[in-house]
């Protein structure tokens, strides 16, 4: 289920990450739901969708960071 706008983002990502993360976010997010449709490019027992969110977090993480007030701002 590709996020075809950023409003569509798991509340879990809308209400913490600013606007350029939830892109990034996004853009991870559908990049890696195209890439691991196929269970044999999947490690472990994770299905498509939560493989995509990892992917999605991981990339937010290298241009992101939470801050002491646990805050998400960037890196």
């Amino acid at each position: 289920m590709p996020y075809d706008q950023r409003s569509e983002l798991p509340d879990s990502v809308r209400k913490v990450l600013p606007e350029h993360a939830q892109e990034i976010y996004q853009k991870a997010f559908n990049s890696a739901w195209d890439d691991y449709k196929n269970p044999d490019d999947r490690q472990g027992d994770d299905n498509r969708e939560e493989v995509a969110h990892k992917v999605a977090w991981s990339a937010v993480k290298q241009r992101y960071r939470k801050n002491d007030d646990g805050n998400w701002v960037a890196s």
